[in-house]
């Protein structure tokens, strides 16, 4: 019995296989059942298993810190668990292959259900890279025991519990203490902090004006002087300059100069460069690429490795070769003595997959069939592996250095002598890139002396820290902690390269971050919720520092180089002394204060926006307007902050374009009224009728 982590990777194994007789949930044929999981099927349970009284939220019962974990099947999961239960105690299953996905959340995906169906048959464990058939069949015929992967799956469950006691323990925690719903976790509250810091950077800076004099020389160049902070002093400098009229040469200086290819994708900077270049999200990347891999495109995506082994190389000199081909890219005249591949292999920096790669079956593909963004991620991919075989891009940078009025004026010059990884760049992603380098070559200053054609003054100011994007996010994610660890750890950052984009997207969700800016530029920014909650938080809590200390651990756990037990026994320590030592932050409650939007229709206390709608602050009121609107929604409109308050100041908001049952559009009014019960009613006022 095979179990694949989702049906599209169940239906690619049984193809292979030759399991193709369809059943309710799995398929069977030639001696194999494959089947799946929809996600995690099995997960923690929830406080108030352990006891009832977690059902309602209180200091006085934290910390909460099971003794013995409690797990329970999904409910919106329940039908697939129970066909892989009964697969699983079947009498001619002999054994079970783990085929979900090759890394550690699928690791614990399987382990979960097995260990809930209460199955003792052998297991398995089959690693892929890529979902090519070969790929599929060699890796049915070399399976792994499954021990090899128990230190996975105990990181995966030291994860696991140590994200549930800090969110229940820390989120009641503040939430009793400030009175309202706070959402706290490992790593989203570390990342809030750096979007929080980095404002606070912004909103501090002071900008200083500069100036400089630039000289049009009869050479052909312009020369700038240094920085200079008083507008005096350099308009002097350009009067003096217009006297003299003639620059002396004091020296020219030519490097050259090289830029090394840069290396394979990881899944981080492949988010990072999607989002540069093409305005995607970490999680809208990670969704193109995780298809491109299921349609057997490209390799395994979530992986933190910019490398292959020695055992690839051979295999991406092919690809290489006929990516080429593909192209219609000329290979260039390489050194036979070096094969150019080397540069991308390095055993130490693969831990359970190498870099991400276009595959074969990517050559026979029809491409124009895909969806825009999956095109255009696979064409990063495909020019990231031709540039990191390519050659360094090389170039003469001339240095041209001047003397007026007793002060220096330089002039910076660049030629190109070989395009290199920089020509492949530009021929795979010239309609990504829309833009055209412009070099500047210094002509060749024979004399000691140069004329002056012109001098004039260029005003400037110092430029404040930038706003995060998501590649610049995802870069301080990856490196956080990175100064305060000693030179030779490995550095870990916060979270992995497969959650990293659930994380971004949690804060936007909840409202603590939110996107503004062009279609293709958007920044992110925390909002005055996430400033507050930053505001309360202790150190340890919204410290980089901790989380990333926990990925190291939790590393390794992985290579078996540290005891699961003691890494719990230190998050327990962490969680009872956070509950012992927690008070409120004075004068922390006007900043947590809710936004008040109006005045409730029932009762006349204020309505507050929380997270999920705008409530009464009367606990005993049942007056809410909820985000997600069900009588809105019918209309194919939303509540948004700008219908909430008008409902509440005017009883009524007028909507355009509504949409009726049968897809015709109208005009109406939205009118809010109050049941006996305190809840809000609506009702419709026509405009000329439907």
């Amino acid at each position: 019995m095979i179990v694949a982590e989702k049906p599209s990777v169940a239906m690619s194994y049984a193809k292979v296989l030759g399991a193709t007789s369809r059943q309710d949930g799995y398929l069977e044929g030639n001696g194999y059942l494959v089947s799946w999981c929809v996600g995690h099927l099995v997960e923690l349970a929830p406080p108030n298993v352990y006891d009832a009284k977690y059902v309602k939220w209180s200091i006085a019962d934290l910390p909460i810190l099971p003794q013995k974990w409690q797990y329970l099947v999904s409910a919106s999961t329940k039908k697939q668990f129970g066909i892989l239960q009964k697969l699983m105690h079947r009498p001619d299953v002999k054994s079970v292959i783990c085929a979900t996905d090759a890394g550690r959340e699928g690791e614990l995906i399987f382990r979960l259900v097995y260990e809930q169906a209460g199955c003792k048959k052998p297991v398995s464990r089959l690693w892929l890279s890529s979902m090519e058939e070969n790929a599929i069949r060699e890796g049915f015929a070399h399976l792994k025991p499954s021990t090899e992967y128990d230190a996975l799956y105990n990181a995966a469950l030291c994860r696991e519990r140590a994200d549930w006691m800090v969110g229940i323990n820390a989120s009641r925690l503040f939430s009793c203490l400030y009175g309202q719903p706070l959402a706290v976790g490992r790593v989203m509250t570390p990342v809030l902090a750096m979007t929080v810091v980095r404002e606070a950077a912004i909103a501090a800076f002071t900008p200083e004006k500069f100036y400089t004099v630039d000289l049009e020389l009869t050479s052909g160049c312009t020369a700038s002087s240094r920085r200079i902070p008083e507008k005096s002093v350099a308009e002097n400098l350009m009067e003096a300059c217009r006297k003299e009229m003639v620059a002396t040469i004091q020296r020219i200086t030519r490097k050259e100069k090289s830029e090394n290819p840069p290396p394979l994708y990881d899944l981080t900077t492949l988010q990072r460069d999607a989002n540069r270049l093409l305005g995607y999200s970490a999680q809208q990347t990670l969704d193109y690429v995780q298809s491109l891999y299921e349609k057997k495109l490209t390799t395994y995506p979530r992986t933190d490795s910019c490398y292959i082994t020695d055992d690839d190389e051979e295999m991406l000199e092919e690809l290489t070769e006929e990516l080429e081909g593909f192209l219609g890219i000329t290979p260039e005249d390489m050194d036979e003595a070096v094969p150019r591949t080397r540069r991308t292999v390095n055993r130490e920096k693969v831990t359970d997959h190498h870099a991400i790669l276009p595959t074969r079956s990517m050559l026979q593909a029809d491409l124009e069939a895909l969806p825009k963004g999956e095109q255009n991620v696979l064409k990063l991919i495909i020019a990231r592996t031709l540039m990191a075989v390519s050659k360094p891009f090389r170039y003469l940078e001339t240095l041209l250095t001047t003397e007026c009025a007793g002060k220096e004026f330089t002039a910076k010059g660049k030629e190109v002598l070989e395009e290199g990884w920089k020509a492949v760049e530009r021929k795979v992603l010239a309609d990504i890139l829309n833009r055209k380098q412009k070099l500047t070559a210094l002509p060749n200053a024979a004399e000691n002396e140069c004329g002056i054609l012109n001098a004039e003054l260029k005003e400037g100011q110092t430029s404040p820290p930038k706003h995060f994007t998501e590649d610049t996010l995802l870069h301080a994610m990856e490196t956080a902690s990175a100064d305060s660890m000693p030179e030779g750890v490995e550095r870990q950052g916060i979270g992995t390269p497969a959650t990293r984009a659930a994380t971004i997207e949690k804060l936007v969700q909840k409202g603590f971050l939110e996107r503004k800016g062009t279609k293709k530029t958007k920044v992110l920014l925390p909002t005055d919720k996430g400033k507050a909650l930053i505001t309360v938080m202790p150190e340890e809590i919204q410290s980089p520092e901790m989380t990333a200390d926990w990925e190291t651990k939790l590393l390794q756990i992985e290579r078996s180089e540290m005891e699961p037990g003691e890494f719990m026994t230190e998050i327990n320590t962490m969680i009872t002394e956070l509950v012992k030592n927690t008070e409120m932050k004075k004068g922390a409650n006007a900043l947590m204060k809710s936004k008040i939007i109006g005045v409730c229709p029932n009762c006349g206390k204020p309505v507050v926006e929380r997270e999920k709608g705008w409530f009464c602050e009367n606990r005993e009121c049942r007056f809410v307007l909820w985000k997600d609107n069900a009588f809105l929604k019918r209309l194919g409109k939303r509540m948004d902050a700008h219908v909430a308050d008008k409902l509440l100041r005017d009883g009524r908001v007028r909507l355009k374009d509504c949409k009726s049952a049968k897809g015709k559009t109208y005009n109406a009014t939205v009118l809010l009224s109050c049941e006996a019960d305190g809840r809000s009613k609506f009702s419709l006022e026509f405009e000329g009728g439907c």
